[in-house]
């Protein structure tokens, strides 16, 4: 239920912290009051109650949930001239971006980048072969399990699997003439998918044993921060455990790709400020958002009090953190994680056909059958 103040803004729990200062402010400058407010269950507790016209006025989220956010008529559109634009990183633009119209103001940018320990792993790396074969050398004298840490577990992981998947030339969703993807083209048995889940296999248990599916979500961050792994694959999400843990003797430095394939490209993910379509106060939520929060001082602060990766081009000139600039590289790289409803649809099959390749299964059949599955579900 929204509050009973001016302007209800909802968001993670996590995030009130640096979202609350911004919203006094804008509180004092304008004689209102506004309130912040943690929902655990954030996007489908928003579209219920936006329903139900009991809901917030903003809502901060990640650019992903837009298909369904757009689907269900829950946001409005937000009108920022192209020069406003300009000041943000395009690719968190195209993310926000949604059947031609920007729904979410970007503040911040996240994807995976490849964690090594230093003692096992001192260099930057071309290829995923070499960054096998540095960890591979210490794994031979007995000093590690593992030489790379992908996370996939029984269920896979479709995720963290992408920037293999992309650099062997695989992809999920090809896109239109706009350059918006486009679920009528499904790629999963695409050739050069099942060429690139061909060498994913080589990685695997069956091939050079490095992908695993006893690495999953549970234990993957454990085993690099107690220095059983060379090299690990995840985001700036464990940056924290990652230094308490080696304090500097850590790199960060995009995925790269297979030898001979394509550039390694992460999924990307932009977290926004969203206008709710059914706000008691549209009038301030827009003013907030486009005005008020679109500012390189606003920006600067919601950096300063959340140290994420930010959107707009003149906070990240001014980033000196090497940790937040390779994370700031690696989205470079990335591509945003598709925000249409069908991407729902994926993962769930994907990253099974993820952990039976790496378990032995053959490509060719697993992301034929795949593809098939998946395409049911979307009525392809």
């Amino acid at each position: 239920m929204r509050g009973d103040e001016d302007l209800v803004i909802w968001a993670e729990p996590t995030r009130i912290e640096y979202i609350q200062p911004l919203a006094d402010a804008f509180a004092e400058a304008n004689d209102i009051t506004v309130g912040v407010q943690g929902i655990v269950n954030t996007r489908q507790d928003f579209i219920t109650a936006n329903s139900a016209g009991n809901g917030p006025d903003v809502v901060l989220g990640a650019h992903d949930w837009l298909g369904q956010l757009v689907q269900n008529g829950a946001v409005d559109p937000l009108q920022l001239p192209s020069a406003d634009l300009d000041g943000y990183s395009p690719v968190s633009v195209q993310a926000t971006t949604y059947d031609g119209q920007l729904y979410a103001l970007p503040f911040a940018v996240e994807s995976v980048a490849l964690y090594c320990n230093t003692e096992f792993a001192p260099d930057t790396y071309a290829t995923i072969e070499d960054v096998v074969a540095a960890g591979q050398a210490a794994v031979d004298a007995g000093e590690l399990e593992v030489p790379l840490i992908l996370q996939q577990g029984d269920a896979g992981d479709a995720y963290h699997m992408q920037p293999l998947f992309t650099s062997g030339g695989g992809y999920v969703f090809g896109r239109d003439s706009a350059g918006d993807y486009d679920p009528a083209d499904l790629g999963i048995d695409a050739p050069e998918s099942i060429a690139s889940a061909a060498k994913i296999a080589s990685l695997g248990e069956a091939g050079a044993n490095t992908l695993r599916t006893s690495i999953s979500g549970d234990n993957y961050l454990s085993l690099f921060t107690e220095g059983r792994a060379a090299c690990m694959v995840s985001g700036p999400w464990s940056l924290g455990d990652v230094k308490s843990a080696l304090g500097d003797g850590y790199s960060i430095q995009p995925v790269p790709g297979f030898a001979g394939g394509g550039t390694a490209q992460p999924f990307m993910g932009a977290q926004g400020f969203m206008v709710a379509s059914a706000g008691e106060n549209k009038a301030f939520a827009q003013e907030f958002v486009t005005n008020f929060l679109n500012t390189e001082e606003s920006m600067q602060q919601l950096f300063d009090l959340s140290g994420q990766p930010p959107a707009m081009t003149a906070v990240a000139d001014g980033v000196t953190d090497e940790d937040v600039l390779a994370f700031v590289n690696a989205v470079e790289n990335a591509a945003p994680m598709p925000a249409i409803p069908e991407m729902a649809e994926v993962f769930a099959p994907l990253g099974l056909a993820w952990s039976s390749i790496i378990g032995g299964a053959d490509p060719t059949t697993t992301m034929t059958t795949t593809q098939q599955t998946i395409a049911g579900a979307i009525g392809g």
